[in-house]
């Protein structure tokens, strides 16, 4: 079956005409951006909403901007908008190593930042980029708005605390003097992770004052590694507590056997690519301040 189930469809005009349609329509209703995740699983009849609220002319949800130290990404912000976002590439850098490796153009081109965090698949991978900055998402109901950590985003595989009458309208990121990085390992180019880690660390001296790793497609529970990090946090930024904290990550993950690999082959991968992300990041970090380096 590819035929989707009958269905109504309503364009929003605004955030609060959104709102207002999710109320009058249900539970059973569903939003659509780029419908690279929704629309298929229609076709196959995995998902049977009642109706669909399109959002793709909020062009208040489309945008990128730097305010009072703080990067802001519109939920409606297309993927490759982000990875031609030069104030992006300038301060978080993961997030254009992780576009880069993410489907191909025809989906960077419609798919949207918050279409994917809200889909909240395991193998997704500005989930890990977004957790290991400690980004922050901003939710809209008829009850008003709420901020919620994108480390608390996630309630499980394909759930997020996205409620009824609800909508995700912003991602924002505390801009801080720091360096970051993405690393992913993928069968095919534009495929799925097999194991994908982002990190981001700040420097001073030779200590580690801030350290984020974010893990996706290895069952890591929020997309994050806090044992790696509390690890990190105050020794040096040596190659050696490096690999003990890809050690570490490894060992508190749960990935899932899979076509794409077997545990003990994503727990590898999960000490390799910690490894990998936190010294990309760290050459970037002594890139930018070669005084220290």
């Amino acid at each position: 079956m590819q035929v989707p189930a009958q269905f109504q469809y309503e364009r929003a005009t605004s955030v609060a005409h959104a709102l207002s349609l999710l109320t009058k329509f249900g539970p059973e209703s569903r939003i659509v951006a780029g419908g690279h995740s929704l629309i298929p699983m229609m076709k196959l009849r995995l998902a049977q909403p009642e109706a669909l609220i399109d959002i793709n002319g909020l062009s208040e949800l489309a945008r990128i901007s730097v305010e009072d130290g703080t990067l802001y990404v519109g939920a409606m912000v297309r993927h490759a908008d982000l990875l031609s976002s030069a104030v992006v590439g300038e301060h978080f850098p993961i997030f254009h190593d992780a576009e880069r490796l993410i489907a191909d153009p025809v989906v960077r081109n419609r798919g949207t930042v918050g279409g994917s965090l809200c889909q909240a698949d395991p193998s997704e991978d500005l989930s890990a980029a977004f957790a290991a900055v400690r980004g922050e998402a901003v939710i809209e109901g008829t009850g008003g708005r709420r901020v919620v950590l994108v480390r608390e985003f996630f309630t499980g595989p394909y759930q997020t605390v996205v409620g009824e009458n609800e909508m995700l309208v912003q991602l924002r990121v505390p801009i801080s003097s720091s360096a970051s990085a993405y690393e992913k390992v993928e069968r095919r180019a534009g495929d799925w992770a097999v194991a994908a880690v982002g990190a981001e660390l700040r420097i001073e001296g030779t200590q580690l004052v801030s350290v984020g790793i974010g893990l996706t497609a290895l069952g890591a529970p929020n997309f994050h590694a806090p044992e790696a990090e509390e690890y990190l946090l105050g020794g040096p930024a040596v190659d050696e507590r490096f690999a003990e904290a890809g050690r570490i990550a490894a060992r508190h993950c749960e990935p899932v056997a899979d076509q794409r690999g077997p545990v003990d082959y994503k727990r590898h991968l999960a000490e390799v690519l910690t490894v990998r992300a936190l010294r990309r990041a760290r050459t970037r970090w002594h890139g930018n301040h070669p005084q220290e380096a």
